[in-house]
């Protein structure tokens, strides 16, 4: 696909560079709550999590709510994903996983739920990258998509500490009418979208910055808690995620 953001280089050099990856995923790990809802209310039993290495969700289905679980991606460690499973109290033979280009793959059966967490916003065309999803998903399946929300404070943090990071993301892509709009033209149902999340900012270079920039980012990340403890709105300019919902 022309329009992606990044490759598969850009990715095996992002992973292994990171370190804390490895670490026991809680049961209100981020996104739990609603995923537990969505599991309940539509009985799923299958789920794959697409783009998600290191496959925390695919874990997370697994040890909390049971699910059969696949994990898909361009690139796979498999070292680091065994180091994760067994945090968690699993083993390579718990979840599936599927090392693949999304866009030349034709899947071999089809799940009651399919996912993606920030995996979308690395394409520049929206509705053709929702659109791939669909292959995956059975009819009356749920598909569930999050990605960040660089138009609001977190954004700006983006680009002013790491505009790098920040140009690898269609930042056009993180509107909710797009979004809602693509999944409709798509024929698809039960349409929802919204900012999540009440406030929070992040760097993926954080390691590498000043102690001065890094108290900057402290002061701005507690007032901004401060703030939506106060007033707990979830919207733009605050809200660390959007989440996308659909049936197909």
């Amino acid at each position: 696909m022309e329009n992606n953001l990044t490759d598969r280089s850009f990715w095996k050099s992002f992973w292994e560079a990171k370190t804390g990856l490895i670490f026991q995923l809680k049961a209100n790990y981020v996104f739990g709550d609603i995923l537990a809802r969505l599991v309940k209310e539509k009985n799923i039993r299958s789920a794959i999590e697409l783009g998600g290495f290191p496959g925390y969700y695919a874990i997370y289905l697994k040890k909390y709510l049971q699910l059969d679980t696949t994990l898909f991606d361009y690139y796979i460690h498999h070292d680091i994903i065994n180091k994760l499973l067994k945090a968690n109290g699993l083993s390579e033979s718990d979840i599936n996983i599927i090392e693949a280009d999304l866009f030349n793959y034709t899947p071999e059966k089809q799940y009651d739920l399919v996912s993606s967490f920030g995996l979308i916003e690395h394409f520049n065309d929206t509705k053709a990258i929702i659109e791939t999803h669909l292959q995956f998903l059975k009819p009356g399946g749920v598909l569930f998509i999050t990605l960040p929300n660089f138009t609001g404070v977190n954004g700006w943090v983006q680009r002013k500490f790491d505009i790098d990071n920040y140009n690898k993301h269609n930042i056009s892509s993180m509107n909710l009418q797009l979004l809602a709009d693509s999944c409709k033209a798509l024929g698809l149902k039960e349409v929802e979208c919204y900012y999540s999340g009440r406030f929070s900012i992040w760097l993926e270079n954080k390691a590498q910055k000043s102690g001065l920039t890094k108290a900057f980012l402290k002061a701005v990340w507690l007032g901004g808690k401060v703030l939506t403890k106060i007033v707990p709105v979830e919207s733009k300019a605050l809200s660390p995620y959007i989440v996308l919902k659909a049936v197909k």
